[in-house]
């Protein structure tokens, strides 16, 4: 249940936004959450949780990720306050990332999704076969 009202801007702290709502920031939110690399990312750190990983680290154990992509979920994560940046002063800098508690709490819900889409995988491949091999309309 949604407490906003679509287009309401005086929204109290602590009041639940309306995902509906073009102007709920819950929308800019979910976009960010809901990226492949997002969910990758978060699925690598709390398996390393309490410990950190470094950057490259990260980067190994996420196939297909570029350096830039790492680096821009990254940024959003750690703006978002669900990781945290150690850089250790060295040449060149040892850059260290941890999940925060809110970013723990994320990894649930992420899984649950990531779990979802490897069992209904099959049946998305067929449905889309089907829709490929079917004659336009």
């Amino acid at each position: 249940m949604t407490t906003s009202q679509p287009g309401r801007r005086d929204r109290r702290p602590g009041e639940r936004g309306d995902l509906l709502d073009p102007l709920c920031p819950t929308r800019q939110l979910l976009d960010r959450i809901g990226t492949k690399w997002t969910s990758m990312t978060v699925k690598v750190l709390a398996e390393e949780a309490p410990d950190e990983l470094r950057f490259a680290e990260l980067r190994r154990r996420i196939p297909g990720i570029s350096q830039k992509m790492l680096s821009v979920t990254l940024q959003s994560l750690v703006r978002d306050g669900l990781v945290t940046r150690r850089v250790e002063p060295t040449v060149p800098p040892a850059v260290h990332y941890r999940l925060t508690e809110l970013g723990l709490s994320l990894e649930g819900p992420l899984a649950v999704l990531r779990i979802w889409a490897e069992t209904h995988m099959p049946e998305i491949n067929r449905s889309n076969r089907l829709a490929d091999e079917s004659p336009d309309d």
